[in-house]
């Protein structure tokens, strides 16, 4: 009798998260710096913004923490442990800079001073260092031991318990930025797990949300790409 093999985790949607952030992430500081002071209505707007990207992060990493290093720990050798531990680290890392990110957000759109915008601005900066380095080691180290070790269906779970994280009507914009710089196959198979309504307007809504909210954010509907 033949062995029915288990389709293990397709891990490209991973690369369009991160490329997603590394975008954001990245742009974020300047626009930030960019406010003139007293300017509540663009703090406002730029405080959402970092408010969001900033969730988005915390709620993939938290669905990372809660599903996928357990896993990896549980099925991997020692040598997944040490890199799944300074994964563990860089975590701990980021979310005390996302926390800080969070406060002076807070701080600064009630008032657009330059102190609380400069704080902003540099929390950002932290943020992105200890990010950039760390979805470079994770696509180098951990996306292969994934394909290894996770199934098809956790992966997707890994994925459903991320966006469960995000409000349901920032869920468009929040696709529409990852189709951004997104493969078109990738964003195919994504959606192929998606409610039939999102598989037929979301190809189309998702940019176009993304297109209008750049044009109000970065004043280009075509902001600079990621270095991916």
């Amino acid at each position: 009798m033949a062995i029915e093999q288990v389709p293990m985790a397709d891990i490209r949607d991973m690369y369009m998260a991160h490329i997603l952030m590394r975008r954001e992430f990245g742009l974020a500081s300047g626009v930030v710096r960019a406010v003139d002071e007293g300017d509540v209505s663009r703090a406002d707007l730029v405080a959402d913004h970092i408010e969001l990207i900033s969730d988005l992060l915390h709620s993939h990493h938290a669905a990372e923490d809660e599903l996928l290093w357990p896993k990896l720990l549980d099925r991997g050798s020692a040598e997944v442990a040490d890199i799944v531990h300074l994964m563990e680290g860089h975590h701990e890392a980021i979310d005390v800079a996302y926390q800080e990110v969070r406060k002076e957000a807070g701080l600064w759109r009630g008032g657009a001073d330059v102190v609380h915008r400069d704080a902003l601005a540099d929390a950002i900066e932290r943020l992105n260092v200890v990010l950039v380095e760390h979805t470079a080691l994770e696509e180098q180290h951990i996306l292969p031991l994934a394909e290894k070790y996770i199934t098809a269906s956790e992966w997707q779970e890994l994925g459903t318990h991320a966006m469960a994280g995000v409000p349901k009507k920032k869920l468009p914009l929040a696709f529409g930025m990852a189709m951004y710089e997104g493969d078109p196959e990738v964003i195919k198979e994504v959606l192929r797990f998606a409610p039939l309504m999102a598989r037929l307007t979301m190809p189309f809504v998702g940019p176009r949300m993304y297109a209008s909210y750049a044009r109000r954010l970065y004043g280009t509907a075509t902001p600079p790409r990621s270095a991916a």
